[in-house]
């Protein structure tokens, strides 16, 4: 079991950190929303943050998937199997969990980075948190709320689409406080890239770069002023500088 990093973002928001990869957790009275799952390392860890804020599995409304990439899906089984807890996303991305699409980078891609220590030992982390193994989500389903706007689940998230990562890539927006949760739409660091502060993956980690890139004027457009990404620390000012900033490093490389 790993230690979890935890810190509270903002009245009933907390993010979570695992094996090198963030969830989150909404919170209202005794329901709580679980955005994003970690690998499936970290399965222990994810249940372990529902109950370090007073709360069981049981009260899991819903799990909110970015996308179905496996370092955000590991717990996603394990919560359906055994607690019952519904799991939602973009009906584009449900392809992708049932197993019946593959959208993700290749170890190939990685291995090229070898030569850089601490890209090393990150593999080595997320090798033994399971990023050789393969699952799929027979779980998987739509939102069940049509037409846009909040769903009706613990922190009235609301679906923002930022395809691209992958083909039905989602982020979550609470704007009542201004919190943008990006998944891999936009992230503030990871181990293949060098500095802290909003940027996009690399190229290969991601479906369609192209989208994934445009994908950075809908969030521009968000009226926030925290994000929390899929990778790297939470981020504090204006979701549209964030934006700006990482479209200027894409622009400049």
């Amino acid at each position: 079991m790993t230690r979890i990093d935890a810190h509270q973002v903002a009245d009933d928001v907390f993010a979570f950190t695992g094996t090198d990869v963030n969830w989150v957790i909404l919170q209202e009275g005794t329901e709580v929303t679980l955005i994003d799952a970690g690998w499936n390392g970290d399965i222990q860890d994810v249940e372990r943050s529902v109950r370090s804020l007073g709360r069981r599995p049981q009260d899991l409304r819903a799990v909110l998937l970015t996308h179905a990439h496996a370092d955000h899906t590991g717990a996603l089984n394990h919560l359906h199997d055994n607690y019952g807890v519904p799991l939602y996303m973009d009906a584009a991305e449900v392809p992708n969990a049932l197993g019946e699409t593959t959208e993700s980078g290749g170890p190939v891609d990685v291995a090229k980075l070898l030569y850089r220590p601490r890209v090393v030992r990150w593999a080595a982390r997320i090798t033994r948190a399971g990023a050789l193994r393969h699952f799929v989500f027979p779980a998987a389903q739509a939102f069940p709320q049509r037409g846009g706007g909040a769903l009706d689940l613990p922190g009235r998230p609301v679906p923002i689409a930022t395809h691209g990562h992958t083909s039905g890539h989602t982020s979550y927006f609470l704007p009542e406080i201004g919190v943008v949760i990006s998944g891999d739409a936009l992230v503030t660091a990871h181990p293949t890239v060098n500095g802290v502060g909003p940027r996009l993956l690399p190229a290969f980690f991601s479906h369609d770069q192209h989208s994934a890139i445009r994908a950075l004027s809908t969030l521009q457009k968000l009226d926030g002023d925290v994000l929390i990404p899929g990778h790297g620390p939470t981020w504090y000012g204006p979701i549209s500088e964030s934006a700006d900033r990482a479209l200027d490093l894409v622009i400049s490389t």
